[in-house]
């Protein structure tokens, strides 16, 4: 899924998944580890419950794939160092 994800913020392409019962549709931004060690990406939830900045552990998502949409750049707010995460794997 890393790679998938990886790709996908290069590219600015949206991504749906299913997380906690809820299909998805994100703007994936940042992609790092928290200080727990979970793969977390940071992401901009367009469609699902309230849109907005989201946090999700990889992990626990699941059915993950490109929306087949792209989108413009970083939406306001976002922060290409977010001190939650301790690695940065990939980011806008």
């Amino acid at each position: 899924m890393q790679s998938i994800i990886c790709a996908a913020i290069q590219a600015r392409q949206t991504l749906t998944l299913s997380y906690k019962g809820s299909q998805r549709t994100v703007e994936p931004h940042l992609l790092g580890y928290d200080s727990d060690g979970d793969l977390t990406l940071s992401a901009w939830q367009v469609t699902g419950t309230n849109p907005g900045w989201r946090d999700f552990h990889v992990a626990k998502a699941s059915g993950l794939s490109k929306a087949g949409g792209n989108f413009a750049g970083p939406r306001p707010g976002y922060n290409p160092n977010d001190s939650t995460l301790q690695r940065i794997v990939c980011r806008l």
